[in-house]
């Protein structure tokens, strides 16, 4: 080892490339990841996402979940994130016209739809609609509809089905879907309006009964994602959001349950 170090003598010019190399390969690494905030409903299917598109891309992508509402209000707050997933259409929409979001980036990436779900066998064979109808239930667990969409189309359905105003006293409020999902798995609600891909996922078990809300019962989840300023200029958050519209991409999403807009639209205004 010695005898090496006394053969070998690097030039000022060698150390200097082997520094600016150094720096340089530092540089293009940090330059390749990014954040992506990502609705609750959605964090398994992104979770999938984000080791295809590392498996195909080389980019690593970091990712933080919680419910639409308090992850805009995160992003309005300065929170580092690249590119937001958003379980609806409305806070992206609103992120773009504020300038938080680079304009003309906003797309729908998936189109969400409603279960009424139980795992509480009591009511195995049963309808949930009835059972909802009924009343014959304790705890009937929701989102918060103030800042997670899939709650606000809870709310839309029970109006919808003029249950509303008996919910009084029975609401169990979950902060997002995900939350919703652990109420009911854990039998401290005894059915809840949960995400319907959340049912496609191996460990939701067989359950009570499950009833899928009619599309007219609620407006369209429109779920859609956005390029956020502070990935304006990130390769990794901008090959994403092309990945996105993969067919790779497109396969993964609906295996998961979400269904496919016939049409992507760049907002969804037009």
């Amino acid at each position: 080892m010695n005898l090496f170090f006394l053969q070998y003598k690097p030039s000022v010019n060698a150390l200097i490339y082997g520094l600016a190399l150094t720096l340089c390969c530092f540089s293009s690494a940090f330059a390749e990841s990014a954040g992506v905030a990502v609705a609750g409903n959605f964090r398994l299917t992104a979770q999938e996402l984000i080791a295809e598109f590392k498996e195909v891309s080389g980019y690593s992508l970091s990712m933080s979940s919680a419910s639409s509402g308090k992850l805009y209000a995160q992003v309005i707050n300065g929170a580092p994130y690249d590119v937001f997933m958003s379980a609806d259409a409305d806070r992206p929409k609103r992120l773009e016209e504020a300038d938080h979001a680079v304009a003309g980036s906003r797309f729908t990436y998936a189109l969400g739809g409603l279960v009424l779900w139980s795992a509480d066998e009591r009511y195995k064979g049963e309808n949930c609609l009835q059972v909802l109808q009924s009343l014959n239930f304790r705890r009937l667990a929701i989102a918060n509809p103030n800042t997670a969409p899939y709650g606000l189309a809870a709310r839309q359905t029970l109006l919808h089905l003029g249950l509303l105003r008996q919910m009084d006293g029975r609401l169990a409020v979950g902060e997002n879907i995900a939350q919703v999902l652990q109420f009911v798995k854990s039998l401290n609600a005894s059915i809840g309006f949960i995400a319907r891909a959340q049912t496609y996922h191996p460990n939701i078990g067989i359950g009570g009964c499950r009833w899928e809300v009619p599309e007219e019962y609620h407006q369209p989840i429109q779920q859609q994602v956005v390029l956020l300023n502070r990935g304006a200029d990130n390769i990794a958050a901008k090959e994403f959001m092309i990945f996105l519209k993969s067919t790779a991409a497109q396969n993964i999403i609906k295996r998961f349950g979400y269904k496919l807009p016939a049409v992507r639209l760049k907002s969804a205004d037009k």
